[in-house]
């Protein structure tokens, strides 16, 4: 005999939550493990959706090369920086958040058999913004790749500004990533940057800006401040696709746009020719 009373509280079935997606190109719901299968692209429209710096390291290297580098290096809240929560507070919960120390990893690894420095941002620590890890970080990688004459690869994975909660101590990140930039550039290395959605502020005006070739994922937004900030400044209608990697290809800033599922190749392509 069915207790009829029971049947009624029976809890209803539902679709488990992140199951699916709605893609920011086409506007379409997709199925989440699809995308992540098509290395976080949509299938309908091709938008280029944000990838997890650990996935980048696979979809890029070749399998188990990665060696990481300063894998314990992290901020410290000089500044004793405090907004809706203390900066230290922050900066724990984001690391158990993310199983990341900070907003950057770098090490060496290898690309289709080609050994490189290869370094990243990853977008969900605090929007890949620029403290004073991350750029002890970039800059330790950039002499690295200089005393062992590596090729440099920098992906600025939806990278943001310098880290407001660091004050000067961020801003000077910008100098200091660039002046080892520099120093690598006259030892004749090789820097590629690769962009990605969107790559901004203080990350846009220092090394991501820097290289000796310049490649982009399609539709990524690259500046310096917003479209938004920018026309309310100018007062001014901006250019259809202003800041886009098509606009800035468009007007020389680019070298290339690439796709993801092309990427692995035609970087590789690109050591090879300079390097070969």
């Amino acid at each position: 005999m069915v207790d009829e009373s029971s049947q009624g509280k029976r809890p209803k079935r539902g679709v488990p939550e992140g199951l699916w997606i709605r893609c920011e190109g086409c506007g379409a719901t997709v199925y989440r493990k699809q995308i992540e299968q098509n290395q976080y692209v949509c299938m309908e429209c091709h938008y280029h959706f944000t990838v997890p710096a650990r996935v980048r390291i696979e979809q890029l290297l070749d399998a188990d090369s990665f060696e990481e580098w300063f894998p314990d290096l992290a901020s410290l809240d000089p500044l004793g920086f405090v907004d809706k929560k203390a900066y230290a507070d922050r900066i724990k919960g984001e690391q158990k958040r993310t199983g990341l120390k900070d907003a950057c990893i770098a090490g060496r690894g290898y690309m289709r058999g080609r050994p490189l420095v290869f370094a990243l941002t990853d977008s969900s620590f605090i929007m890949g913004s620029m403290g004073s890890a991350v750029g002890e970080k970039l800059t330790r990688a950039v002499e690295a790749a200089t005393e062992k004459k590596l090729p440099l690869i920098i992906l600025s994975g939806s990278g943001g500004g310098a880290r407001m909660h660091e004050g000067i101590y961020s801003l000077m990140q910008m100098g200091k990533v660039s002046a080892a930039l520099g120093r690598f550039h006259e030892a004749g290395g090789l820097f590629i940057s690769v962009l990605t959605n969107p790559t901004m502020g203080g990350v846009a005006a220092s090394f991501a800006s820097l290289g000796d070739i310049m490649l982009a994922e399609p539709n990524a937004l690259i500046g310096f401040a917003g479209p938004r900030v920018v026309a309310a400044t100018v007062n001014e209608k901006l250019p259809e696709g202003f800041q886009t990697s098509e606009f800035l290809l468009e007007h020389g800033f680019l070298d290339r746009i690439v796709h993801r599922h092309d990427l692995r190749s035609e970087i590789a392509r690109i050591i090879d020719y300079c390097c070969g």
